[in-house]
């Protein structure tokens, strides 16, 4: 499964001319509205292709099934669908393979930053003796919501929390 950030206001867009399984309709064969906001697919290699928007993002669930490199009908086949894939995914996020991995990267920081905030203000209670109980006990529930923040995948949320908790400390 991968994310992908939406420029803001697109969904908006999207859903206003007809929805996700429509733009996925100009790219991918055998596409299937489950809601205004998510599809089922396939085109050529790709098999299934889920994909939805949560949360300002599009999430996507793809399979794929690499082709017969020795047969040059399937190489143009599977090259002809990797371009949809591409085109998709520009469409339907706002942003380009570049822009693209750049936000990958910047959610994959927030998450650093929030685990490291973790890992420190433990280590620091590891090693304090004159830590009072109330500082001590808003880190364990700091700490609690930065993990549950990371297991639903807010991570700007989990960053944002991760920042509070550092401050407890200084």
């Amino acid at each position: 499964m991968e994310r992908f950030d939406v420029k803001r206001g697109l969904i908006k867009e999207i859903e206003k001319n007809g929805g996700l399984s429509e733009l996925a309709k100009k790219f991918f064969d055998n596409v299937e509205m489950l809601s205004e906001d998510s599809f089922q697919g396939s085109h050529g290699i790709m098999t299934s292709i889920d994909a939805r928007f949560k949360d300002g993002a599009l999430i996507v669930d793809v399979t794929n099934v690499p082709p017969n490199f020795d047969n040059p009908d399937e190489v143009k086949a599977a090259m002809d669908a990797r371009k949809r894939w591409t085109n998709f995914l520009d469409e339907s996020t706002g942003y380009n393979a570049k822009q693209r991995g750049d936000k990958a990267k910047e959610w994959a920081k927030k998450a650093s930053k929030a685990k490291s905030a973790i890992s420190s203000a433990n280590h620091f209670m590891s090693m304090s003796d004159s830590l009072s109980e109330e500082i001590t006990l808003q880190a364990k529930e700091l700490i609690s919501e930065i993990e549950m923040l990371l297991d639903a995948n807010e991570n700007t949320k989990a960053a944002s929390r991760g920042e509070k908790l550092n401050k407890l400390f200084n």
